[in-house]
């Protein structure tokens, strides 16, 4: 298979189709609220930290079982470990890609929906209450919902139906360099509001006051979330390197691009909200609350809103392009199938399971009656009573699903792989990977700090830690 398997067309095509895959909404949406909930300054630098302490070794080590084995999430477990347990792993990739996609698609087709409003005039001007209304309408609507998620899936079929070269490279080498051509020219933007003096400040200002053990433990969670470890996305898109190329080197370029992206989405937002007097803290509806209430009432705020919101699209669809290719290189890899049915089957169970999380606000069958009907088996791993259907999938996948999977990778890739094996394939193509300080450093994080930061998650999420 090794040998006639789809391989990138090249290194650079590689890094920026997995940088696509971890910049998505975790970088525009939700890093600058958790940021904001939790103070800024001393928030930001322990994520950084998490990133080069957690986030990035795994990635390492989930890019090397797929440079390795050739093969895609559960074919790499069951190639390394033949006839052992450890393909639950790969499994567990599957099952979060596909729980992932299908409540994230409908997130992605909010943003879709904003695009819409700007280019139709229908934010510019309108008050603050009008646009909260919006916001409001738009989660209880099950048509307009529901469109949209569909909307979304087309799209993300149409290119990860293409294959590896012609889908999935090609689109990342248009969207990746647009988005941050995009994300370039807002940032010069809010350079020249009022607001951006305050917000340097308060992203990199030193602040602790609001920053609490949640916090970091918080910081620590999304190191791993933002990059897109832990669900097979990384073990996959390595699977089609080259044995020679440099896996080391390509995943801190991914990581870089990945969190210069999401404080670039901070510097964008909070000069904005700073400028419009609005709180830092306004938690998921800093994006589709406040930024329309801005852009309503900013000069030129038409324009930029487009460019806001198909920015937030295009950044959801390089992610949700790499969700759907975990789920359908197992049965192109394992089963057999042609892409094209492996894309159309797995989509249409995606955009199927989906349709709840579009319902959740919207009905009473996929609303209230839904959590009442899931309180006793979802209660046992820590799920609130009231939440619904989308709120319970995002609980499980960013608490469970996630932190089981980097756990399962980093432990399998630490201590599994042969040790010579796993120097070699760390060193291949990679200077740096042959500097044996570098690796003893990296093998030591993955052993012993990777694993000890994702218990403590897992333990905050169930509310163990207090």
């Amino acid at each position: 298979m090794a040998d006639t398997r789809a391989q990138w067309g090249s290194r650079i095509g590689f890094i920026l189709a997995a940088a696509g895959s971890a910049v998505g909404l975790g970088n525009m949406w939700k890093f600058p609220y958790i940021t904001g909930e939790n103070g800024g300054g001393a928030f930001v630098l322990v994520y950084l930290a998490s990133i080069l302490l957690v986030g990035l070794p795994i990635m390492i080590g989930e890019i090397l079982l797929g440079r390795t084995s050739q093969r895609s999430t559960v074919g790499a477990f069951r190639k390394l470990a033949p006839g052992t347990a450890w393909a639950g792993v790969g499994w567990l990739g599957v099952a979060a890609g596909i729980v992932i996609l299908s409540y994230y698609s409908v997130v992605a087709g909010w943003a879709m929906h904003y695009v819409y409003l700007s280019l139709t005039g229908s934010i510019a001007g309108q008050s603050a209450d009008t646009l909260n209304q919006t916001f409001g309408g738009l989660v209880t609507d099950s048509s307009l919902n529901l469109m949209w998620h569909t909307a979304f899936m087309a799209i993300t079929i149409a290119i990860v139906i293409g294959g590896v070269q012609k889908g999935v490279e090609r689109a990342a080498r248009l969207l990746m360099p647009l988005l941050l051509l995009m994300m370039g020219a807002m940032l010069i933007y809010a350079s020249t509001l009022d607001g951006f003096g305050k917000a340097l400040d308060f992203v990199f200002g030193f602040h602790t006051e609001a920053l609490t053990g949640a916090g970091v433990l918080e910081a620590v969670g999304h190191s791993f979330f933002t990059l897109s470890v832990g669900m097979g996305a990384m073990l996959t898109y390595g699977s089609y390197l080259k044995r020679d190329d440099d896996l080391v080197g390509s995943a801190i370029y991914i990581s870089v691009l990945d969190t210069l992206v999401a404080l670039m989405a901070c510097l964008v937002l909070f000069p904005i909200t700073f400028t419009q007097g609005m709180e830092p803290a306004a938690g998921p509806g800093l994006v589709f609350k406040n930024m329309p209430i801005a852009f309503a009432s900013l000069l030129g705020g038409g324009l930029w809103s487009v460019v806001f919101f198909s920015l937030l699209t295009f950044a959801a669809l390089t992610s949700s392009i790499s969700l759907l290719e975990v789920a359908a290189s197992y049965f192109i890899d394992e089963r057999g199938w042609s892409r094209k049915r492996a894309v159309l089957t797995i989509a249409g169970v995606i955009f199927a399971l989906g349709i709840p999380s579009a319902l959740s606000n919207s009905t009473e069958i996929f609303g209230s009656d839904f959590a009442a009907l899931t309180a006793p088996a979802f209660e046992v791993v820590g799920v609130e009573a009231g939440k619904n259907w989308f709120d319970t999938f995002d609980y499980l996948a960013s608490n469970w699903m996630l932190p089981l999977g980097g756990l399962g990778i980093a432990a399998f890739a630490a201590w599994r792989v042969g040790g010579e094996a796993r120097q070699q394939s760390f060193a291949a193509g990679s200077s740096l990977g042959k500097v044996k300080a570098f690796y003893l450093a990296w093998l030591t994080l993955l052993r012993y700090v990777v694993p000890i930061a994702i218990i403590l998650v897992m333990l905050h999420a169930l509310g163990a830690l207090g």
